[in-house]
């Protein structure tokens, strides 16, 4: 799997495509501001998007899929069910940023925790990890030691849970049952920021080790 990182926009947001390189088969992964640059890549090299997928339903993690769907209009947009309000309220998320209205199309399919998406030779396992949203979702591929995070944790930080539906004990769990339990290789990909991996977190990462005043060894 070969994954190309899209960073832009007010929040310095990272979207993510996942491409199958036995195939041309790719994955679009939080299509944010950085959206436009994602289908100028698809269209030069010609890999072919099978569907979208939502760690969760942020202004800054969506406000890219209209136009994804303008360039592939019949690609299906994945979301867990939880952040389904999340995601029809963009309007309202917009508004309380100060920024202009975002228009995004409905979900098609639901991501089920413990299910997988496919494409390619490729498996995501679907992890669910609310605490930042209610819906959020760790997406693992487990052959290629890497997973992509969303805003559930960062280099050196968490994500933040003052927003609606955060919740900072529900977060903690989550690190801890979805992350902290990948093999410490792992790395985690997420929506902002550099890259990471699990064994770095979990000795480093203030907010979940011990000696710094966090919930976790």
């Amino acid at each position: 799997m070969k994954v190309h990182t899209f960073t832009g926009g007010a929040f310095v947001q990272n979207g993510y495509l996942a491409v199958c390189e036995d195939n041309g088969q790719a994955l679009v992964v939080d299509p944010g501001a950085a959206a436009s640059g994602m289908v100028r890549h698809l269209r030069r090299t010609g890999a072919r998007p099978s569907a979208i997928l939502l760690t969760h339903a942020h202004l800054d993690h969506i406000e890219g899929i209209s136009a994804v769907r303008g360039a592939f209009p019949e690609i299906p947009i994945h979301l867990h069910p939880e952040d389904r309000p999340l995601y029809d309220g963009v309007p309202d998320q917009a508004a309380a940023f100060g920024l202009p209205a975002v228009d995004v199309p409905p979900p098609t399919d639901e991501l089920t925790p413990g299910g997988c998406v496919r494409f390619g030779e490729y498996v995501l396992e679907v992890r669910h990890a609310p605490g930042h949203s209610p819906g959020h979702v760790v997406l693992y591929a487990p052959a290629d030691d890497l997973a992509f995070v969303g805003d559930v944790v960062f280099a050196g930080s968490i994500g933040r849970t003052d927003l609606p539906g955060g919740d900072f004990q529900v977060l903690i769990e989550s690190i801890r049952r979805e992350l902290l339990t990948l093999p410490p290789q792992t790395r985690l990909l997420p929506g902002h920021g550099p890259e990471t991996t699990v064994a770095h977190e979990a000795r480093h990462n203030p907010f979940l080790v011990p000696r710094y005043g966090g919930e976790l060894a």
